[in-house]
């Protein structure tokens, strides 16, 4: 990690969950990172508080698998492990923390974020693509619009800032950039009532390869991966209408923490520049699925 120190990276839903653990290590590892999110308010505390240990979930922060929805709010002294301080501060550490508002959903903000990081910062030389959303439903019953929701985020989203972030890429002349996905145990299987999440997932896993793809022909360096881990403790579920008697039914059920998903971010940014993880995928031990 120590060629990364000093360097930008860009973290979409970085307000709570995975995204805050995410951005919280980056920047313990020297980066300068920058944290979109609608709730920017909750980024910018990352920076005045000591790093949460379990973090929290959104609409618009990290996604993970299904079952992953059990485990909100039903683990045994949760609301204690939310308040557990780590050891280090922010404050302390060697990167900065840098908290702008977008809803990536929207170009122009999507556009106007990505100005401002080279305008300040001088450009972005790693995305991490967090922000997704989830909902259930069915496919015959709908709502269409939660449809919409869901592929606006999941895929259209992290399709601009992708777009943007290579632009940025390019203008700097980096080469040697990397673009992390965070994807899904949903995008490699069908679960039930989930289908349109689950499909949403399947579309980031080819774009994953489809961008592989057009950087090796235009004889880029970028590197792209795939991270897709099984079920998370964060508030996903929740926000994704899960209800009580679904969350009962899983919560003793193996589980991820957001830390585990922000280890194998920097493990895929720590290897070697030839090296070219493509897919990585996370269970918890004991799981079944």
């Amino acid at each position: 990690m120590e060629r990364w120190s000093g360097r930008v990276a860009v973290v979409t839903g970085a307000s709570a969950g995975i995204g805050a653990a995410i951005a919280q290590e980056l920047v313990k590892k020297g980066l300068k990172v920058v944290g979109l999110a609608r709730r920017v308010e909750r980024v910018q505390r990352l920076n005045e508080m000591k790093v949460d240990n379990a973090g929290e979930m959104s609409p618009e922060s990290s996604t993970e698998s299904y079952p992953a929805f059990a485990h909100i709010g039903l683990r045994e002294n949760l609301g204690k492990n939310l308040n557990q301080e780590l050891e280090k501060s922010l404050k302390s550490a060697p990167g900065k923390l840098y908290s702008r508002k977008c809803d990536v959903t929207k170009e122009e903000e999507v556009k106007e974020a990505f100005k401002w990081v080279k305008d300040n910062l001088g450009g972005t030389d790693i995305l991490i693509n967090n922000a997704g959303v989830a909902s259930l439903n069915s496919l015959s019953g709908g709502p269409v619009e939660n449809w919409r929701k869901i592929y606006d985020l999941n895929v259209l989203a992290l399709s601009m800032c992708t777009k943007e972030a290579l632009q940025s890429m390019k203008e700097k002349g980096v080469d040697d950039g990397h673009i992390i996905h965070i994807n899904s145990v949903a995008g490699h299987k069908v679960i039930e009532q989930v289908s349109m999440y689950c499909s949403s997932k399947h579309a980031v896993t080819a774009l994953t390869e489809g961008l592989r793809r057009e950087l090796v022909n235009q004889k880029s360096k970028i590197r792209v991966t795939s991270v897709s881990p099984g079920a998370v403790r964060t508030e996903f579920g929740l926000a994704a209408g899960a209800t009580p008697e679904m969350l009962e039914a899983y919560k003793d059920i193996p589980i991820l923490e957001s830390e585990d998903v922000a280890d194998a971010v920097l493990y895929v940014l720590g290897t070697p520049p030839h090296v070219q993880i493509h897919e990585l995928m996370l269970k918890p031990l004991g799981s079944t699925n």
